[in-house]
């Protein structure tokens, strides 16, 4: 862990989120009546649990639309959603301007191209190890772990050790 990552951690109010190939593996899955499904990963459902539990907003921004989304995002307490977005920075700075917070305020975890506008705008922009490599090379951070696998887990206890609250959150558990 850097101790660049570490410092741009610790200025973050809100944590945003890419879906497909962050929250996902990137697959699509279509069921013969054309409806779709997804797989979430439930280490990093925890993780933005705990994330929200330390006072860390939360925040999805897709391209796409599901009801799926809808769902998982109100499922795990995320208190702000954008479905349908492709431009994701414009999506985000109407966040900003209604949250009144600054880009350095912000943590994104995206994986591709849509993503990297805001990646390279915001305090801490970070891909998953399974990014394009474009992105990955543009972002301040990537994780270990790929889309869907934990990456976002890993991403909000970054946030998290970052803060001072890792240890308490983990600590409940005991």
């Amino acid at each position: 862990m850097s101790e660049d990552l570490l410092q741009r951690a610790k200025a973050v109010k809100l944590a945003v989120f890419d879906v497909d190939g962050v929250l996902t593996d990137g697959k699509l899955y279509f069921l013969p009546d054309g409806s779709e499904f997804k797989t979430f990963n439930t280490l990093d459902g925890h993780g933005i649990k705990m994330l929200i539990q330390s006072g860390v907003l939360t925040a999805i921004i897709t391209g796409r639309n599901s009801p799926v989304v809808e769902r998982r995002a109100r499922n795990l307490g995320i208190q702000h959603l954008f479905q349908s977005r492709e431009d994701k920075l414009e999506a985000l700075d109407e966040l900003l301007a209604q949250l009144g917070l600054e880009r350095h305020q912000v943590a994104y975890l995206g994986d591709d191209l849509p993503d990297l506008p805001a990646i390279r705008r915001v305090g801490l922009g970070m891909a998953v190890a399974s990014a394009d490599p474009f992105v990955r090379e543009h972002a301040h951070g990537v994780t270990r772990a790929r889309g869907g696998e934990g990456a976002a887990r890993e991403f909000c206890e970054l946030i998290l050790r970052a803060q001072g609250h890792l240890q308490a959150a983990q600590s409940a558990y005991l």
